[in-house]
């Protein structure tokens, strides 16, 4: 069955960025020292009033959004396939992953409803992995699903997704958002090696299996705030088929605004594009192996010639450090445009979510001891 993004070994979050494991010392066991017993509180269940109530929301949640999920079937030169997705507007414009479609050479849209219709491809964005399929059904057959916010998004949040795992259409599944700003590769190779990098993505542990793909992930008031793309996984069925593990990956609602509508327009997206290979959450080690006055910010590890970065004069690592493939000398960006950056996931996040190509840039990057502001004018994903 297809289809989920399924991610077999550790990943490498790049680009272009790539991410190197942190070598950290074992330390000596402490000699023993006394050490006082705390006490603990009792957990204190809710009452069985406040569990009905949130019985009662899931219900009246799931009936008020299925009209607007459907299931995707598709076929192509290797077989049949199965999805999921949901209904984004009155026209017949219905959002899905682009690795549910790729290939396609039919595609098909049941509703809950019982209806069963042929769908076009009308726009694909290998970047974030978002598909729009129009169809044409009456007006009374859609049912556009509301919008949230995924800016407004904090870990420990109840969230919920509906799909169809597994060809078991309709299935709800409930559980926490576990961490915010992940990455991903894209499903569209760069010129220079490897993948380019789908940012600000959700990551989940409600249960996400084979044919959730394209499938909403919902807030408690029935908002969207994501798509289910992909699973991360070492368990599988005894037909080699993957099974959840807890953790699961959606991309965020407020890519899904930016990108959908310029979909439907243009059929393509562009992100903006800087050029760099970066390196972040260094391990201590590399840290002093690359002298950084920092513990925080992108590393550049490479500049693509001709790139916006090369022509800015963003420095990439060209000297020895001492630790293989982790060249010393990069410049460390800290900031673009005064805000703050920790990891390049964030910077990552704010160039997909705020720029465009064309736009300009204020990079700011500590090159040795000295703090310098480099002007940047982004180009386009080649």
């Amino acid at each position: 069955m297809k289809r989920l993004w399924i991610i077999l070994s550790v990943l490498v979050f790049s680009a272009m960025a790539c991410q190197l494991a942190g070598v950290t010392p074992v330390a000596a066991p402490p000699s023993p020292v006394a050490v006082a017993t705390a006490v603990q509180s009792p957990i204190t269940l809710p009452p069985a009033s406040n569990l009905s109530q949130q019985q009662d929301l899931l219900v009246a949640m799931y009936q008020q959004v299925t009209p607007g999920v459907v299931a995707i079937r598709v076929v192509t030169d290797q077989g049949s396939a199965l999805g999921s997705g949901f209904v984004f507007d009155n026209a017949g414009h219905i959002i899905t992953n682009f690795h549910v479609v790729e290939g396609a050479t039919q595609v098909e849209v049941d509703f809950t409803s019982g209806l069963k219709t042929f769908g076009t491809v009308v726009g694909t964005d290998l970047d974030s992995d978002i598909a729009v399929v129009k169809v044409d059904v009456p007006a009374d057959q859609l049912f556009p699903l509301t919008l949230g916010d995924s800016n407004q998004l904090q870990v420990g949040q109840t969230v919920v997704a509906i799909g169809n795992p597994f060809g078991l259409s309709g299935t709800m599944t409930s559980g926490i958002i576990s961490a915010l700003g992940r990455t991903l590769d894209s499903q569209r190779s760069a010129n220079t090696g490897g993948f380019f990098t789908a940012g600000d993505v959700i990551q989940t542990d409600a249960a996400i299996n084979p044919g959730n793909s394209g499938g909403p992930l919902f807030d408690l008031q029935g908002n969207v705030i994501g798509i289910n793309r992909a699973i991360r996984t070492t368990n599988y069925t005894d037909t080699g088929e993957p099974l959840n593990s807890g953790i699961g990956f959606a991309i965020s609602i407020n890519i899904v605004k930016r990108v959908v509508p310029v979909l439907i327009k243009d059929g393509k997206y562009d992100y903006p594009y800087m050029g760099i290979t970066s390196v972040d959450d260094l391990g201590l080690a590399e840290i002093q192996a690359l002298n950084l006055k920092s513990n925080t910010g992108a590393y550049v590890l490479s500049v693509t010639n001709g790139s916006p970065a090369d022509k800015a004069g963003v420095k990439a690592g060209d000297q020895p450090s001492g630790i293989n493939g982790l060249p010393a000398g990069g410049d460390l960006i800290v900031a673009i445009d005064g805000q703050k950056i920790l990891h390049f996931n964030e910077l990552l996040k704010y160039l997909i979510n705020n720029k465009m190509p064309g736009d300009t840039v204020t990079l700011t990057v500590l090159r040795g001891d000295q703090k310098v502001d480099i002007q940047l004018t982004l180009g386009k994903r080649p």
